[in-house]
């Protein structure tokens, strides 16, 4: 019987100068467990002319989770942190009832040729801390646990699972892993894993149920403790997941709560640019992502 109930495909979405591959939410699956929103970027081979440019721009409801493979952002937000994100870190910033932050590519790269491909991800908070104070955590890519199992390379990126736990300071209980792998090999990870469950292939393919599957798909998995499957050489998947919340979580541009109302508020707060509602970027004061118009049908 097969443990794959359903199959997500990367699809094209703009966020401002730079296109991204969306992977959640989808009609058909809004979340899996906590996580509300997944964007691959890149990769993208840029010159001295191009660059991420991403201004400041509110969220509330979540905490981002920024996992970069290769090249770099510089992050800059309302509570003062400013600092640059290069491949293997995680930035984890934690929004609760406001935050404000923009992501560029930091100056001294702006004339130089460069490629950025990453994870850009958004994990929804537990309804008691969505009106938080909002933080930042900066994690060094040497404290991201990392281990060698049946022939492959793990790392646990976040959350809990195998006995272990990421330094990463996320709200609820969740996992988001990494694993490579170098030649053929048999994974079955079914009994660590609990809650809802979904594996992203980065590159090259897996076996599962009978059927391969390449890059830019997501499995969502019918039951997560039967997770098992065949990685080809070369391969890297990230499975993510963990308990889903009760109430249903509402999307809006960039904001996601548990109340329509709430979310109501902010797209006002920011387009009347309510200062004590969303502060100032600190050092990148002067510009800001006009909240969109509503589409016209």
């Amino acid at each position: 019987m097969s443990n794959i109930k359903l199959i997500i495909e990367e699809r094209a979405a703009d966020i401002g100068n730079f296109m991204v591959g969306r992977l959640l939410p989808f009609r058909q699956k809004r979340t899996v467990g906590p996580f509300a929103f997944i964007d691959h970027m890149g990769p993208a081979e840029m010159n001295k002319d191009d660059y991420l440019d991403v201004g400041p721009h509110p969220h509330i409801g979540l905490s981002t989770l920024t996992y970069l493979f290769e090249g770099s952002i510089q992050h800059k937000d309302s509570l003062g942190s400013d600092i640059e994100i290069k491949p293997g870190a995680v930035n984890w910033m934690t929004a609760g009832k406001g935050v404000v932050h923009s992501e560029r590519t930091p100056k001294y790269l702006r004339n130089t040729e460069k490629t950025l491909h990453g994870l850009q991800i958004w994990v929804a908070l537990p309804k008691h801390l969505e009106q938080s104070k909002p933080s930042f955590v900066h994690i060094a890519k040497k404290d991201i646990p990392t281990w060698s199992e049946q022939g492959a390379q793990f790392k646990l990126i976040a959350g809990k699972a195998f006995d272990k736990t990421s330094p990463v300071p996320v709200h609820s209980e969740l996992y988001f892993i990494e694993i490579k792998s170098t030649d053929k090999q048999q994974i079955t990870i079914g009994d660590d894993l609990y809650g809802e469950s979904a594996l992203y292939i980065l590159n090259g393919s897996i076996n599962a149920d009978g059927y391969n599957y390449g890059p830019k798909q997501i499995l969502v998995a019918k039951d997560s403790t039967l997770c098992s499957f065949e990685m080809e050489p070369e391969t890297t998947v990230y499975i993510f997941g963990g308990i889903p919340f009760e109430e249903e979580r509402f999307i809006h541009w960039n904001f996601v709560n548990s109340s329509k109302e709430v979310i109501e508020k902010a797209k006002k707060d920011w387009e009347d640019q309510n200062l004590d509602a969303f502060p100032k970027v600190v050092g990148d004061e002067n510009d800001y992502v006009p909240l969109p118009k509503p589409r016209r049908l």
